[in-house]
C-alpha cells in the first residue's frame, strides 16, 4: 500500500470525496483504487476563512508495483507495515502462570497479550470491578464517604477510567495500533484508530474495560478483584510469590508490577522489600474551568459550534524566566472536575468527560513541574510526601469534608482570596469553597501559574477570564517514583517486572498499555507457555 498525506476536506465536503481527491493527487483513475483506509485525521484551523480536515490515507492501487517507481513527491510514500508481530516464546519452563498486579491499561494489555499467547495469566486488582467501582465513586461524590480501596484511582481500568479516555500519545510504536484495534473490538469508537486526538470518554471506556477483561477470561486467564498485594516472597533475590490481603499466598515466578501512580502503600512495601526506587519529577497545580463556548470561539472563530467540529480543545505551554515551566494537561472539553482522593484527609482533583463531551464547561489541569530538589528530602519516597503535604492543605482549606478550595482567576491574579463564585459555575463533584489557593500550593508554583495564565491569554483569547475557576489541587499528573528496571524490564528482584505509569515508565492510557505489552513480551521471550 501507499501512504498519501495532505488530503484536505473543507467543512462543506464529506469523506466519500477522499477517493476522488486521492485519484487526482496520484494522477490515476478512481477505478484504479482498490481500497483505502484513513491512517490519520487532523484539523487545520489556522485560517479564519475556512477550517479543513486533513487526512493521511493508506491506499492500495492496481499495478502498485509500477506506480512505486514514480512516487510523485513527499506526500506519497510506501506505507509501513502496521500489523503487530507476536514474539517467539522462549524455552525456559514456567512453573506458575504469570501474575499481573493491577488492571489499569498496562496490566490489562500485559494480560491480554499473555492470554493470547497461551500463558493463562492471573490478574490481581486491589479495587473492585468497574461497575461496583462506579457505584463507590458516585457514593463518595454524594456523601463524602471515601473507600480507600475503591475510588477514582483504584479499581478495574485504573485511574484513566474516570477521565476523558484520551488516547493521544507522542510515542511511535507498532504496539499502539494493536492497542487501539483491540479497544475498537471491545466497543470503542472506530475513529480512535485515525483521529489526531482520539478519545473514548469515561462512559464508553467502562464498557471497553469490561470487554477486555472478558476476552482475557475467554482465553484462559483469571481476574480477581478486591485482591491487594500486601507483601512479596523473595528468596535469593528472586520473586517466589505474593501475599494477598495480608494472608493468602500465591506462588509466582514472573510478576508484572502494573500498580498505578497512586499506589503509595505499595510503593512503601516495595521499598521495604529492597526494590531500587528513585524519586522522579512530576507536576502539581490546579484544574482550570472556562465556558466551553469561550474555548470553541477562541479556537474556531466563526465556525464555532459547527456539528463536524465538536467541542474545541487546547494544549498550551509556558517557560518562565525563573526556569520553571507550566503547561495544560489532560484537557477535558465539555467535562467535569472530579474529586479523585484515594487517602483519607486529602483533596485531589482530576478531569473527566463522557464521549459526547457535551457539558457546559471545559476544564484542564494547569500544572507546574517539580523535581526531587523541591521535595525537601532525598528519600526515594519523598515525592509521595510532597504530594500528601499539599493535598492535606487543600483538604483543610476545603473544610475537611472533601470539598475543594476554588479561586477565581481574576482574584488569583490580583492576589486576593475569592469570596464567591462568578458567572462560571464549578463542576467539581463535591462542594466547593471560595478560598485562597496560595495556601495549598508552593509559592513558586503559584507565581509560575500567574505568569502562565497571562501568557496563555495571549495565545487563547479569554483564558484569563476573571470568572474562570481554579480548583485545587491536582497532584497526580504522573508517578512521583521510578522503580528501576534493566534492559529486559526486570527490577533488581529477578522475575519482578515494573510496568506502566505507576513505576514511572509511561504517561497516559496508550503509552501505559504499550509498556505493559513490552513487559509481557520479555516474559514470553524467556518462558514457554504452560505454567
Amino acid at each position: 500500500m501507499l501512504r498519501v498525506s495532505g488530503i484536505k476536506l473543507s467543512l462543506d465536503e464529506d469523506k466519500p470525496l477522499i477517493r476522488e481527491k486521492l485519484a487526482r493527487k496520484l494522477k490515476v483513475k478512481e477505478s484504479d483504487i482498490i481500497r483505502y483506509e484513513i491512517f490519520r485525521q487532523s484539523i487545520d484551523a489556522r485560517k479564519s476563512e475556512m477550517i479543513y480536515f486533513v487526512y493521511t490515507v493508506d491506499v492500495e492501487l492496481k499495478n502498485e508495483g509500477a506506480f512505486d517507481k514514480k512516487l510523485p513527491g513527499q506526500d506519497v510514500s510506501a506505507a509501513p507495515e502496521k500489523e503487530y508481530v507476536y514474539v517467539r516464546p522462549g524455552e525456559e519452563a514456567l512453573a506458575h502462570r504469570p501474575v499481573i498486579v493491577g488492571t489499569g491499561p498496562a496490566g490489562l494489555f500485559a494480560g491480554l497479550l499473555l492470554a493470547r499467547m497461551g500463558y493463562r495469566p492471573l490478574l490481581l486488582e486491589r479495587g473492585a470491578d468497574v461497575d461496583t467501582r462506579a457505584r463507590a465513586v458516585r457514593s463518595f461524590w454524594q456523601t463524602g464517604q471515601l473507600d480507600t480501596e475503591c475510588n477514582v484511582q483504584f479499581g478495574e481500568g485504573g485511574a484513566g477510567t474516570f477521565s476523558d479516555g484520551k488516547l493521544t500519545t507522542l510515542i511511535k510504536d507498532k504496539r499502539c495500533g494493536f492497542v487501539t484495534r483491540e479497544m475498537v473490538l471491545a466497543g470503542a469508537p472506530g475513529d480512535i484508530i485515525y483521529s489526531y486526538k482520539p478519545h473514548i470518554g469515561t462512559d464508553i471506556l467502562r464498557t471497553v474495560v469490561k470487554n477486555i477483561r472478558r476476552r482475557i477470561l475467554d482465553l484462559g486467564g483469571e481476574v480477581r478483584f478486591n485482591s491487594k498485594v500486601t507483601d512479596l516472597i523473595i528468596r535469593n533475590n528472586q520473586i517466589k510469590g505474593l501475599i494477598v490481603n495480608g494472608s493468602e499466598e500465591i506462588k509466582a515466578q514472573a510478576v508484572v508490577l502494573a500498580v498505578g501512580h497512586s499506589a503509595r502503600d505499595t510503593f512503601a512495601m516495595l521499598y521495604d522489600r529492597g526494590l531500587v526506587i528513585t524519586p522522579k519529577s512530576f507536576s502539581i497545580g490546579v484544574r482550570v474551568e472556562h465556558p466551553q463556548e469561550l474555548i470553541d470561539t477562541a479556537q474556531y472563530k466563526g465556525f464555532a459550534g459547527h456539528p463536524k467540529l465538536g467541542p474545541a480543545e487546547y494544549k498550551l505551554a509556558y517557560h518562565s524566566p525563573s526556569g520553571r515551566s507550566a503547561y495544560t494537561f489532560c484537557m477535558c472539553p465539555g467535562g467535569t472536575v472530579v474529586a479523585a482522593a484515594s487517602e483519607e484527609g486529602h483533596v485531589v482533583t482530576n478531569g473527566m468527560s463522557e464521549y459526547a463531551r457535551d457539558g457546559r464547561n471545559a476544564n484542564s489541569a494547569l500544572l507546574v513541574g517539580v523535581n526531587p530538589g523541591d521535595f525537601g528530602s532525598d528519600h526515594p519516597l519523598a515525592g509521595v510526601e510532597f504530594q500528601r503535604k499539599w493535598e492535606s492543605r487543600a483538604f483543610i482549606l476545603g473544610g475537611r469534608d472533601y470539598s475543594a478550595p476554588v479561586q477565581l482567576v481574576g482574584d488569583f491574579l490580583a492576589g486576593r482570596p475569592s469570596s464567591a463564585i462568578g458567572t462560571v459555575e464549578p463542576t467539581y463533584t463535591r462542594k466547593v469553597v471560595p478560598s485562597d489557593l496560595t495556601k495549598c500550593l508552593p509559592g513558586y508554583v503559584t507565581d509560575t501559574l500567574k505568569e502562565a495564565i497571562l501568557h496563555f491569554d495571549r495565545k487563547l483569547k479569554g483564558f484569563a477570564l476573571p470568572d474562570a475557576v481554579l480548583t485545587g489541587v491536582e497532584t497526580r499528573s504522573s508517578s512521583p517514583v521510578r522503580i528501576l528496571r534493566d534492559e529486559h524490564c526486570q527490577s533488581n528482584i529477578a522475575g519482578l517486572y515494573p510496568a506502566g505509569e505507576g513505576p514511572g515508565y509511561a504517561g497516559g492510557i496508550i503509552s501505559s498499555a504499550v509498556d505493559g505489552m513490552r513487559v509481557a513480551e520479555y516474559i514470553a521471550l524467556k518462558y514457554k507457555p504452560g505454567g
